[in-house]
């Protein structure tokens, strides 16, 4: 019987790169862009001017919408739905799964005397209550008790999701328990969100009082791999884990460096230009395609759009893209490292913030007025990080992104920020200055000093250093620690707390000055100088891949969390409680829910791949590789048969003596591995748990791998039933 992988290589030569005809035909990317959103277009044409009124409120102010507000934005919802051809709506969220959540009801319903009507009131729009029993809690609710809720985020615009023939009007809710805490990520970020709006905005009256609102923004750069499907589905690791748990390496690789910004593949293309079509049609911003430094990995990026949305648009992203491959018979991989020896898939998260007077509080001015406003936001980023570098570490762990940082594609997973030469040589100006007595003299001078060096950095744009996990790149913050299938929520909360929080004390300690009679400006300047001092340890201008710099990072006192289980106990501090409950984000209860839920994912996911690899060693590797080692032996002694001596059977012989050597290993390390896995499951402490996983566990995945792909290499090709990296990394 033909294994899959050779079935799958067969019709490789079949797939249709015309799946689909050419997705604009000439149209305008502007014409189709946003048509299936309910926009501010759309609600002018289905909303009287009270209701679009109500609405528009809420959505800028965040104000509550009335009872009489909701029934009337719930009708025009649904006739600009209908003349769609939209049968259903659902609550669309995201649950602590990591994905996106919905469940379909449709418009349909019937009276009591029989009559059929489509329907969808108020509150159908605002509240729902699904079955919450199935998802992660940590110990929120008893699992007897079902009830979570659903409420409608009115700065998230609805959308009209197409698959296949069906539409289903999709509205972005926050998911809660029926305690009122937060089980989902987007409830958390909003709460961070206005922390952050109104910190920022008084710390922004110090420069211009016109500043009302403050919006934080984000532009992620998505990276990811694309495989045959058939070949993807011929690997039980890619269809159960994601990722290759073996696999030799092919002889070339990315070593010749030619596939960074090359000519992208004619099946990648039409793969691209269809997912982005369904992008624009939901109103995501994508700008940019690419191909990315590893064989069959690119990249795609929008323009920067306000964190809350831009959130969902690349959650929504995930989704359109794995669902479009499946018409392109591809695979998207969206795991941190699904191919061991090339690069791996992050998700850089670009975050600023704006006034809503229309200025970039990270782009550098051109007045001294303005560029002691920039200053004081770029210092107090860094100080925010500084001081709760253990939070932005946890923010971005996962068992899947373990794998990739630490790596040579990915920054180390000790948290420093790249500020660049220009920036760098202004602060270490201001920190010349801390002991030294402010007078007015001493500020113009500073003014000046800081109007001299800032144009150079207009104009240079600093370098950008790859390897720094917190790189400023000219007028943002670039967090590219952040993993290729984490949700960007997660690390956006932790960045727009910790910054909110830092600005709060900031404007404690400026009015503080200011009450004992110092001047407002020279009073900011001693606040940043003593931030400046105190957070200097985390700037970083160097190679962060190197091991100088860990030795460096350990004697500045900076943490160096290499595994997922402990930095996820930065969560669980009394720190973080302080942190998060001073801020209004997290209550102490939600933070030890989280803390649970996200170790529980930690070992489910390690345990499946345990299984995974037990399961491919035992059934497929090792059958394979006993096969072939029966041959060779058959082989041997016929030879001797017919007469022949040792040096005529040398080769196989030790062919053969290799591959019995390999299967030893690999069955003994099985064999303890399992073993090993039941006194674990048995430990009841979550984060003991965990760390077993991470420690006694994790450590036969190398061992296993490393001799599964030296059989790889011995073993006949046509009896290796699994797709090699050959096969898998480049896309024909």
């Amino acid at each position: 019987m033909q294994s899959l992988r050779f079935t799958a290589l067969e019709n490789l030569s079949g797939v249709d790169l015309k799946i689909k005809p050419e997705p604009t035909n000439g149209t305008k990317i502007t014409e189709v862009f946003g048509i299936n959103v309910f926009t501010g277009k759309a609600m002018r044409e289905n909303l009287s001017d009270e209701a679009y009124k109500s609405l528009n409120n809420s959505i800028k102010a965040g104000t509550k919408i009335e009872r009489k507000m909701a029934e009337q934005i719930a009708s025009g919802m649904k006739q600009w739905a209908m003349k769609k051809g939209v049968t259903h709506y659902t609550h669309w969220f995201q649950p602590l799964t990591g994905t996106t959540a919905e469940k379909h009801d449709s418009f349909f319903t019937l009276k009591g005397d029989g009559t059929a009507l489509e329907t969808f009131d108020g509150d159908a729009l605002v509240q729902q209550e699904p079955d919450a029993s199935s998802f992660p809690n940590g110990g929120l609710r008893a699992t007897f008790e079902a009830r979570g809720y659903t409420a409608w985020d009115p700065s998230s615009p609805p959308f009209i999701l197409e698959q296949g023939a069906g539409k289903t009007l999709c509205i972005p809710t926050i998911f809660v328990a029926y305690t009122g805490e937060s089980l989902d990520y987007k409830a958390p970020l909003l709460k961070a969100l206005s922390a952050l709006d109104k910190a920022a905005v008084d710390v922004c009256n110090y420069f211009d009082k016109n500043v009302t609102k403050i919006t934080a923004t984000l532009g992620w750069e998505q990276e990811y791999f694309i495989v045959d499907e058939a070949l993807a589905n011929a690997r039980p690791d890619l269809v159960m884990c994601g990722r290759t748990v073996v696999g030799h390496a092919p002889s070339k690789g990315q070593q010749l460096e030619d596939h960074y910004f090359g000519s992208i593949p004619e099946r990648a293309y039409a793969f691209m230009r269809d997912f982005e079509e369904e992008s624009y049609k939901l109103g995501i911003p994508l700008r940019t395609r690419h191909n990315e430094v590893a064989p069959s990995q690119f990249e795609c990026a929008p323009i920067f759009e306000e964190v809350n949305i831009a959130v969902d648009h690349n959650s929504l992203l995930m989704d359109v893209m794995a669902k479009v491959a499946k018409r392109h018979k591809l695979r998207v991989l969206l795991h941190e490292k699904p191919f061991a020896g090339i690069n791996g898939s992050g998700k850089h998260n670009n975050w600023s913030m704006a006034t809503d007077t229309g200025v970039n509080l990270l782009a550098p001015g051109k007045t001294p007025k303005t560029n002691l406003m920039f200053l004081t936001f770029f210092v107090n980023t860094i100080k925010a990080v500084h001081d709760y570098a253990d939070l932005m570490r946890a923010s971005i762990a996962s068992p899947s992104n373990d794998f990739r940082l630490g790596a040579n594609e990915a920054p180390p997973a000790i948290i420093s920020v790249f500020s660049g030469k220009y920036l760098y040589d202004v602060l270490q100006e201001v920190k010349t200055r801390v002991n030294n007595k402010f007078d007015e003299q001493d500020e113009a001078i500073l003014k000046l000093d800081l109007h001299r060096h800032i144009p150079e950095l207009l104009l240079d744009n600093t370098d950008r250093n790859r390897t720094s996990p917190f790189a400023f790149t000219g007028n943002k913050f670039e967090f590219r620690a952040v993993g290729s299938s984490a949700n960007c929520a997660s690390a956006m909360t932790v960045l727009n707390t910790i910054v909110a929080k830092t600005l709060t004390n900031f404007k404690v300690e400026v009015d503080a000055l200011i009450e004992k009679g110092e001047k407002k400006e020279i009073a900011i300047m001693q606040t940043l100088r003593k931030y400046i001092v105190d957070s200097e340890k985390v700037l970083f201008e160097g190679d962060g891949y190197s091991e100088e710099w860990e030795k460096e990072a350990e004697r500045r006192g900076l943490p160096n969390v290499k595994t997922t289980p402990q930095a996820l106990d930065a969560f669980v501090t009394a720190k973080s409680a302080k942190l998060f409950s001073e801020v209004g984000v997290y209550n102490e209860k939600e933070l030890h829910a989280r803390h649970e839920i996200l170790l529980e994912d930690y070992v489910k996911k390690v345990q499946i791949e345990a299984r995974v690899i037990g399961d491919l060693a035992t059934n497929t590797i090792l059958p394979s590789a006993i096969s072939y080692m029966n041959i060779l032996v058959e082989n041997i002694r016929g030879l001797k048969e017919i007469g022949l001596g040792d040096s005529a059977v040398k080769a196989q012989k030790q062919i053969a003596e290799k591959i019995a050597e390999h299967v030893n290993v690999i069955s003994e390390n099985v064999q303890a591995m399992i073993e090993a896995r039941k006194v674990t499951n048995k430990v009841a402490d979550s984060r003991q748990k965990a760390i077993d996983y991470c420690e006694k566990i994790k450590p036969y995945f190398d061992v296993i791998r490393y001799h599964s792909d030296k059989l790889e290499f011995l073993v006949d090709d046509k009896m290796w039933a699994l797709p090699k990296y050959r096969e898998l990394l480049f896309l024909r």
